[in-house]
């Protein structure tokens, strides 16, 4: 199964009003040390430094967190971009799947009603962080396959959390991003910066895809990420591949490495891309035949027709 990384966003907004309620409250019924009835002796004295020293150094290790893992978004560079979007034909047929089945990523969700947006495309939901390394992973393939249905603008770069496993993996972030196609639409959440601080909330529509199946038979816990539901119809139990594989290159090295259909990387991102490619094929009905009907993606098809709903 796939890995993921746990971060459930879920109940922020309820978290943030009880810890409001909670703090109003004790400004109005605490009083501060000095003005208690009872004299300090010197064990209290002593107490209350030690735990003004523990706030001191807590509070300085979370603003060094916060300046380690900073903000870091820019423009992605032309060659990155053309590479990412607009692979080789050759290529994506070498490739097919990669080194592993359509099956080892993909998993088909209950019922036969198809996902769509208020204007009625079919919805593709990614929920994931800009600090998961899992989804850095992810969106190079999430990317490469939207991209053969429409087209981003605003696509920025970020690397993952530097203090979190596969640390500053080099990748996209969805934040600022748009996107437009004519045959699907793809609602993004990046709910997380790399601090773990708060950026986006999920849609409504997009929340309830992620708690319906954002847990267990779907994915080994509840609440990871990245989290991408592709119509309704299907799901993915975590990332496609390990960010293990993209460790220490930089957007141009992978992006080079996109080129040669051998390459780990390419076998890793370009396979993922074509199985998603595919499940977005088979969930809409082919509509794209420009894309749905190369024999690379024919051949995924049938597997990912005969998958069954996890019991």
């Amino acid at each position: 199964m796939p890995q993921a990384t746990r971060r459930p966003p879920s109940s922020r907004a309820a978290a943030q009003k009880r810890s409001k309620r909670s703090r109003a409250i004790s400004r109005r019924t605490a009083r501060a040390w000095w003005q208690s009835p009872t004299l300090l002796g010197g064990t209290a004295v002593g107490i209350v430094v030690i735990v003004l020293i523990v706030i001191v150094v807590a509070s300085q290790g979370g603003s060094q967190s916060q300046a380690v893992n900073a903000d870091v978004r820019n423009p992605v560079p032309a060659s990155v971009l053309t590479a990412v979007t607009q692979p080789s034909q050759s290529v994506l047929s070498q490739v097919g799947t990669g080194s592993s089945a359509p099956t080892d990523k993909v998993l088909r969700l209950p019922g036969a009603t198809t996902l769509t947006d208020s204007t009625g495309k079919p919805l593709i939901v990614y929920v994931g962080a800009e600090y998961c390394p899992y989804c850095a992973a992810e969106r190079w393939s999430l990317t490469m396959a939207l991209a053969r249905f429409g087209s981003f603008n605003g696509l920025q770069t970020t690397l993952s959390s530097s203090t979190d496993v596969f640390p500053n993996t080099n990748t996209f972030t969805f934040l600022n991003a748009t996107y437009s196609s004519s045959s699907i639409a793809f609602q993004p959440s990046e709910i997380e910066n790399r601090a773990q601080q708060a950026l986006q909330t999920p849609s409504a529509q997009a929340l309830q895809q992620y708690q319906n199946f954002d847990k267990p038979p779907y994915t080994s816990q509840a609440g990871a990420f990245p989290f991408v539901d592709i119509a309704g119809r299907y799901t993915l139990g975590g990332a496609g591949f390990s960010p293990q594989v993209l460790q220490g290159l930089s957007w141009s090295q992978i992006a080079n490495e996109l080129g040669n259909p051998s390459s780990p990387v390419t076998q890793a991102i370009v396979g993922n891309a074509n199985v998603l490619t595919a499940a977005i094929c088979t969930a809409t009905s082919n509509q794209s035949q420009s894309v749905c009907s190369a024999p690379y993606i024919q051949g995924i098809e049938p597997a990912l027709n005969a998958l069954q709903p996890p019991s």
